[in-house]
């Protein structure tokens, strides 16, 4: 938690009172800083690395007889020099695109590690596609060998991918053409005309399918709604590409086992049968798992060790990132005077105005 200065008042309280913000003013918050999101995740992976981080493993509420939609509960402390805690809640509800909504809505919570009372309350879907696609260009930035290649592919066309197209571009920067693939022609076709909009020097390829991304992008992020592995084949791939499996489930247990596999923590990606853990559970170890992306970054583990290995980066999606972007929110907010702050929102303390010496 950042202080005012005196080493003891939070900023961004005052007395009982908890700053709300909304999505747009998020959204105008992170305009443009990208680098500095990139930095803050970096900084949250490397406390992680270090041990220096409170991480339970998330809730999932599903309901009866629905496979497909879930609330998600990630609690989390992240120490080091943030000291911030807090929750988000998010859920994924898929066929809210039909209906013209985003898939994914989210609240976060920050509490004081003072106190424990709490002081924000943020919209949290436009930081969660924020910290996902930073750590999609961290992982790139650092396990990706080929610095002279200009293309990059994605599968999937929904928000996350959008974000990691421009997070991607600040990672790497000689990136200049993308190849988008999704199952759903138009929507691939209108995803196109967006990332022309927003990025008119990036020049946007349809794909006519997933073979022809994987085959010719070395680098590929895989962002989609897949619930159980479609992936079973990565012979196409050029030797040495990246793969950044952002959506955990699109990759067979076999292909898994064939791959470079780097986690962001792999007690939390060995759960709700993502493809790792599949893999897991089909040979009974982990011994295919490399290391973690915080190990990469504390030099604790090489990239690669094989140029030629695909490489896997499958991350489950800690608690510790959203509180490390909405930290930088929160100061940005504060310093720019944006938000709303909700007065009395607590209720008193019990027994205040007893004469407790009498």
């Amino acid at each position: 938690m950042r202080t005012n200065g005196d080493g003891d008042s939070p900023m961004r309280t005052d007395g009982d009172a908890i700053l709300l913000l909304k999505g747009q003013e998020v959204i105008e918050l992170l305009d443009g800083r990208e680098p500095e999101v990139m930095s803050r995740v970096r900084l949250a992976y490397e406390a992680h690395a270090r041990g220096q981080t409170g991480l339970p493993h998330s809730t999932f509420l599903r309901f009866p007889a629905d496979d497909k939609n879930r609330i998600i509960a990630l609690p989390a402390y992240l120490g080091d020099s943030f000291d911030v805690a807090g929750i988000k809640w998010v859920s994924s509800f898929p066929d809210n695109i039909g209906l013209r909504l985003n898939r994914a809505s989210a609240v976060l919570i920050l509490n004081s590690t003072r106190t424990g009372r709490p002081e924000a309350v943020i919209e949290g879907s436009v930081i969660s596609a924020q910290r996902t696609a930073a750590s999609a260009a961290l992982a790139a930035e650092h396990l990706h060998a080929d610095r002279n290649g200009t293309l990059f592919g994605l599968v999937g066309t929904g928000v996350i991918n959008f974000e990691i197209v421009r997070f991607l571009r600040t990672a790497l920067p000689q990136l200049k053409t993308c190849v988008v693939f999704d199952t759903a022609g138009e929507r691939a076709l209108q995803f196109a005309r967006h990332c022309r909009a927003e990025f008119p020097d990036l020049a946007v390829e349809v794909a006519g399918s997933l073979d022809e991304v994987l085959s010719r992008c070395a680098l590929v992020s895989l962002a989609t709604t897949a619930a159980t592995p479609h992936i079973d084949d990565l012979s196409v791939c050029p030797p040495g590409s990246t793969l950044l499996h952002i959506s955990l489930r699109d990759l067979t247990p076999g292909v898994i086992l064939k791959c470079a596999n780097i986690l962001d923590d792999i007690e939390h990606v060995c759960r709700a049968q993502t493809s790792v853990h599949l893999a897991e559970q089909l040979v009974g170890h982990r011994d295919f798992m490399r290391c973690t992306l915080g190990d990469i970054l504390l030099g604790k583990a090489v990239a690669r060790d094989d140029p030629a290995d695909i490489a896997v980066f499958s991350p489950f999606g800690l608690g510790i990132l959203d509180l490390a972007v909405a930290d930088l929110v929160c100061e940005l907010a504060e310093s720019q005077g944006r938000g709303t702050l909700i007065e009395s929102f607590l209720p008193k303390a019990w027994g205040d105005g007893f004469n407790l010496g009498a």
